[in-house]
């Protein structure tokens, strides 16, 4: 097929000129529109919650902005297109997500809470140690989301510029220019964070959201019309394809894989089990997904941008069945895998290939790609942005200003320093994300989830619903997942003793799953409940309170 071999081909000099323009005219727009909004953000609650003035719809698709990141667009396309049946697993447990935070956190937390997730924790806790613990969780998780997005960004660029192997551009390889982009998006979150504050990265969001959808849409639309929305036969063209054959569309290519080891069918099983509870659990916990709560003047307004944002995510992972599906079908899966191993560029190459098919010719495939790899840019700098405002907030808010200065600092001081932390957490970021090239971002931002459920969801639960919960719970249940999810990440294949990992030429595993879920996450619930009772505190008082704004909105900010 003539668009195989022009996907696997090097991008021509049109291709890179168009789609470094569309780049440079979507950062000026996102950049004058940061702009405009740093001269609208004069007080903390401007710069942390945009001054509590979006709309539902508004926050509604700043939400979708924030959570459809690079791993939704280029991370799950490309295991769909690379596994088939398993890599949808993904769009699942996304979106069924939602459902435990509107019906779980979205209305109480905003209610209880101020600029962030540890005003609700710190309530009716000795705020220094509960600030302190919930400023280390979401800058921990909201660095291993943020390396996701930066590998994402570094994936695209060797397609985009044509980088092969033997050929340079600039006189960087292809190593070089994935790492010069990774510093290059890394820089930009942290000018949109910096200049603009929580009202411009909301504004950014919601025309990135509104971007990625028609991106995508009309990715769906051309794909299905290229099979005369025939979706037996897109399978059907997927299944060849992709080099599985009828495998690719039965559950077992990826996870519950079937092999002569008992021990290694099992863990296989339990990996996907532990995967769709980080899923389904860890949305409830992110720290840049709970300040949109506070963006909204009430809790009626949050509960309605949660269902607007379902709606669209919704809608956003059906789209993915059809890029994924796509993709496997008209570029193939050995030349999505030549391009990148972990299948992030998936989403592009089928848009080269459909731009090659209506738009004719090889300009025809760039001009298409360069579109999409500019929305796919959009859409990881809206992300890292949101993420770097939420942990250099927590940074701000809970540590200097609650735990150092003890209530004193001066919203000024306390803007300042939340500046300074998106600067410090932007390079911890780039720097791990140079190590995490060869992973999947699908899978990275799944890692993220599973250590915001096991550190960030019992604290959250514990405190909003149980009267007994202390401060000696919060602690043990913040520090307990926290760490329990990290040092297991660390000893297991993700890190080293794969093909794939971080350190591939190293191997001190010892932990055989890759989602470290199914026992980080109950550890997190079990520290909580025996911080809270081998501790004497408990002030019902307090909780009665906390109940009463949690479900009526009274007295909160």
């Amino acid at each position: 097929m003539q668009s195989h071999t022009l996907a696997a081909e090097v991008s021509t000099s049109t291709s890179r000129g168009l789609t470094i323009t569309l780049f440079l005219v979507f950062v000026a727009i996102t950049l004058a529109i940061t702009i405009w909004a740093s001269r609208q953000t004069k007080t903390a609650t401007d710069f942390y919650a945009g001054g509590r003035q979006f709309s539902g719809f508004q926050n509604g698709m700043a939400i979708g902005g924030d959570y459809m990141s690079a791993a939704s667009f280029l991370g799950i396309a490309g295991l769909i297109a690379l596994y088939g049946y398993d890599g949808f697993l993904y769009s699942i447990g996304f979106l069924v997500a939602w459902l435990v935070a509107l019906l779980l956190v979205a209305e109480y937390l905003r209610n209880s809470g101020r600029y962030t997730m540890a005003d609700v924790l710190a309530f009716r806790m000795r705020q220094r140690p509960v600030r302190t613990a919930a400023s280390a969780s979401t800058i921990v998780v909201s660095i291993f989301y943020l390396i996701a997005q930066m590998v994402g960004a570094g994936a695209l660029v060797s397609l985009l510029l044509g980088i092969k192997a033997d050929t340079t551009f600039l006189g960087m390889d292809a190593g070089t220019a994935k790492v010069a982009t990774i510093i290059l998006v890394g820089a930009l979150m942290i000018v949109y964070v910096i200049v603009g504050g929580m009202k411009g990265t909301t504004y950014v969001q919601i025309v990135k959201a509104f971007m990625l959808m028609t991106g995508a849409l009309v990715m769906t639309l051309l794909v299905l019309a290229h099979y005369k929305f025939n979706l037996s036969q897109l399978l059907g063209d997927a299944a060849a394809q992709s080099g599985k054959g009828d495998a690719f569309l039965e559950p077992g290519l990826r996870y519950g894989v079937e092999s002569a080891s008992a021990s290694a069918t099992f863990y296989s099983k339990m990996d996907l089990l532990s995967l769709g509870i980080a899923l389904v659990l860890g949305t409830a916990g992110l720290p840049h997904i709970l300040t949109r709560f506070y963006t909204v003047p009430t809790s009626k307004i949050a509960r309605k941008s949660v269902l607007w944002a379902i709606g669209i995510i919704g809608t956003f992972y059906l789209f993915t069945l059809a890029l994924g599906f796509g993709a496997a079908a008209l570029v193939g899966g050995a030349n999505i895998t030549a391009q990148d191993k972990a299948g992030n560029t998936a989403a592009p190459q089928l848009a080269q290939v459909l731009g090659v098919d209506y738009l004719g010719g090889e300009t025809g495939g760039a001009v298409l790609l360069a579109i999409i790899a500019a929305v796919a840019f959009a859409t990881i700098l809206a992300v890292v942005a949101g993420l770097t405002l939420a942990s250099s907030s927590s940074v701000a808010h809970d540590f200097y200003a609650n735990v150092i200065r003890r209530g004193e600092a001066s919203e000024r001081d306390e803007v300042r320093v939340a500046r300074i932390s998106a600067l410090v957490i932007g390079a911890v970021a780039i720097a791990l994300s140079i190590f995490a090239q060869s992973l999947n971002v699908a899978f990275l931002v799944a890692l993220a989830f599973a250590v915001a459920a096991s550190a960030n969801l019992p604290a959250i639960l514990y405190s909003l619903f149980w009267r007994r919960f202390n401060t000696s719970g919060a602690l043990w249940s913040i520090y307990g997942g926290l760490t329990a999810a990290v040092v297991l990440v660390f000893f297991s294949p993700v890190v080293s003793g794969s093909a794939t990992a971080m350190f591939p030429d190293s191997d001190w595993h010892f932990f055989p799953l890759s989602n470290p879920g199914i026992i980080s996450i109950p550890i997190g619930f079990l520290c909580g409940w025996i911080g809270t009772v081998i501790s004497k505190e408990d002030d019902t008082a307090k909780y009665a309170e906390l109940e009463v704004r949690s479900l009526t909105g009274h007295g909160a900010h």
